[in-house]
């Protein structure tokens, strides 16, 4: 199994993993800024014994001051989710959403990090598998508890490398690190902010808005094109990636799109939103 197909699953493959029996657990993380409750969605039409994984309640802590506007969940929190979702040792997941894959991404981003070995991201989300003739359910589904066991507390310095804000900016100004930003390019040039306290971008990083990273369906570009985007941004095959949006969401696609191709790239989970509230950090605009 090459690292895209360890990433990604196509409607294809998903069909004949349950045709066949296949014991698969399948998670539905539907999320947009514009409508961030994707429960009712959920619960009007879902992938076949599909469980409803809310990002906002789930995937973030907003107790936690001071990181963003989608503070990461402790690891104790997200193993006892993952095992109302089902998660279990012995068995993959496929993880799903029906938004350019940020919230699927950001559950795939959480859950290897935290050390579960076989999770993918539907290929092209919902919108495919429909395409594809895939059948659909309605209602609640109310899986088994799970058995799956989490890294420790400090699983987020585990598997997948995460970045301070320090570390962030540190390495975008000195040239250690390629930080690419996530975000659309009117965020990323400060000509609109909808929702930071502050418009702009963290000097030294190069804009790669995720949706870049897809295809018109949905599906992530191939290996050759990614690589493409990377080095008209001056991102060359050996220099060290770290990634982030406005709250650590969108930046994940950017993590899987590279981890397809067989490349890692370091997460800074607060982003945007953390940054630039704290006034002493530096603010660039404009293109660069």
């Amino acid at each position: 199994m090459g690292p895209r197909s360890k990433v990604l699953i196509t409607p294809a493959e998903l069909t004949e993993l349950l045709r066949a029996g296949d014991p698969v657990t399948i998670l539905d993380v539907r999320w947009s800024l514009e409508a961030p409750d994707g429960r009712q969605a959920y619960l009007d039409g879902h992938l076949p014994g599909a469980v409803y994984v809310s990002l906002e309640d789930e995937l973030s802590d907003h107790t936690v001051p001071g990181r963003g506007r989608h503070p990461l969940p402790t690891g104790r929190n997200l193993e006892a989710a993952a095992r109302r979702w089902g998660v279990r040792r012995d068995r993959p997941v496929v993880v799903y959403d029906d938004w350019n894959r940020a919230a699927s991404a950001r559950l795939w981003w959480l859950l290897t990090t935290a050390g579960v070995a076989h999770v993918r991201i539907l290929d092209g989300g919902l919108p495919a598998w429909a395409k594809a003739g895939g059948a659909l359910e309605t209602g609640e589904v109310s899986p088994a508890p799970g058995n799956v066991t989490l890294l420790p507390e400090d699983l987020y310095e585990g598997l997948r490398p995460t970045l301070t804000a320090d570390e962030a900016g540190g390495g975008a100004r000195d040239g250690s690190l390629a930080l690419l930003d996530a975000r659309a390019p009117e965020r990323f040039r400060a000509e609109v902010e909808p929702i930071d306290a502050a418009a702009g971008h963290i000097p030294g990083a190069k804009n790669l808005p995720f949706t870049a990273l897809l295809d018109a369906d949905g599906t992530f570009l191939p290996d050759h094109a990614i690589a493409g985007l990377l080095a008209d941004r001056g991102v060359g095959a050996d220099d060290t990636v770290g990634a982030y949006c406005g709250s650590g969401i969108s930046a994940t696609v950017i993590v899987a799109a590279l981890a397809a191709g067989g490349r890692s790239a370091a997460m800074f989970p607060g982003s945007w939103s953390q940054w630039s509230a704290d006034p002493s950090r530096p603010v660039a605009r404009g293109e660069d």
